[in-house]
């Protein structure tokens, strides 16, 4: 019983060893984590969307980045050669994955601070309907090159 547990305990600390020595031979390093949302928006609402943009997420994002949640936030204009692409990315960078652990109840408080109560909210985003759709959302982490 004993030697079953020394083995173990021996398996364990060189698959551990081995795992260093793998993240250190690395030609990167894992750098910030970016979640990028595709938008399309609908005929005639370019200007009324990009006003919701200037405006309510705006505050909402700069909120974040002094809150610490977010390092930075963007918008992209993309040419959509299809009905089925984006017109429109809108970019979040997170320090780490590990910053999804603390983000809801912190971003929650924010949100409702400046945007109401969770009935406002939903309407807004029922507004924003009327405006975009979206398309797709992918999160992406940066590879840093040593």
């Amino acid at each position: 019983m004993k030697s079953t547990g020394i083995k173990l305990l021996l398996a364990t600390t060189m698959l551990f060893a081995t795992s260093l020595v793998t993240a250190a031979d690395r030609p990167y390093t894992n750098g910030p984590v970016t979640n990028v949302s595709y938008i399309k928006i609908k005929a005639g609402m370019f200007d009324a969307y990009m006003k919701w943009i200037a405006t309510d997420r705006k505050a909402l994002m700069e909120e974040y980045r002094k809150a610490g949640l977010i390092l930075g936030w963007k918008v992209y204009t993309a040419q959509a050669r299809s009905p089925s692409e984006p017109d429109l990315i809108l970019t979040v960078t997170y320090k780490n994955w590990a910053v999804f652990d603390e983000l809801n109840d912190k971003q929650d408080a924010i949100v409702e601070r400046l945007q109401g109560s969770s009935e406002k909210q939903n309407q807004a985003a029922i507004s924003r309907e009327q405006m975009r759709e979206v398309l797709g959302v992918d999160t992406i982490q940066e590879l840093v090159i040593k």
